[in-house]
């Protein structure tokens, strides 16, 4: 099995995402290996596909919101659910979160996460469970691109509906790029914005990314 943190900083560098410049984060470009790794080398590795080394569209989207509206997260414990680089909950303790979980099924996201929020020097705490179905006291749960695929998206949205009409309801914010399972209602538009993106993970350079309250 490959050691998570030495691949990480041997395959990516330290750059700051477009949309995001205030925080940097260990991601794949042209420039270093990864890049060009296939998914048959990475298997061969023990490395999972590495979403954690890019910036997605939603998640840029979702963290500049966050940074641009700190009330939104300001003194409350926030969930980053399926945070990837960990690039909305570093936006989250940098916008004053009084406690943020970053929460990625991916081992080696959470060494990503790790590292970014070290490069970031902010305090987050990190799981790899599966956090559907769990209550953690949250008061704000933050989701950037996650409806990429029916089954997850069907789970995780029927999880998050129910979070939000508890007793002690949640706030779900969500970053989406127009992904194909992302719901067609039941949903508050709060902000759009113009992600600069690549051809080699998108269909186009720049995508309209919004972000989203669920209701």
């Amino acid at each position: 099995m490959t050691a998570p943190k030495p691949f990480i900083r041997e395959n990516t560098a330290l750059i700051a995402p477009p949309l995001v410049p205030e925080v940097r984060l260990h991601l794949a470009t042209e420039v270093v290996p990864l890049w060009r790794k296939t998914e048959e080398e990475l298997e061969a590795e023990g490395v999972p596909p590495p979403y954690w080394a890019f910036a997605w569209a939603g998640g840029q989207a979702l963290a500049r919101y966050v940074l641009d509206h700190p009330e939104t997260v300001r003194g409350q414990s926030v969930l980053d659910f399926g945070s990837g680089s960990g690039l909305v909950a570093i936006a989250a303790a940098k916008a004053g979160a009084s406690q943020v979980l970053a929460a990625d099924i991916d081992a080696f996201a959470a060494a990503a996460i790790a590292l970014n929020a070290d490069a970031n020097g902010v305090p987050l705490d990190i799981t790899h469970q599966d956090v559907i179905g769990r209550g953690g006291g949250w008061q704000t749960i933050l989701v950037g691109d996650m409806c990429y695929e029916r089954p997850l998206a069907e789970r995780l949205l029927l999880w998050l509906g129910e979070c939000v009409r508890a007793s002690a309801g949640v706030t779900v914010l969500l970053g989406d790029p127009g992904r194909t399972y992302f719901p067609k209602s039941g949903v508050e538009k709060l902000a759009t914005y113009n992600v600069q993106t690549t051809r080699d993970l998108e269909d186009r350079e720049i995508r309209e990314t919004s972000v989203y309250r669920l209701a």
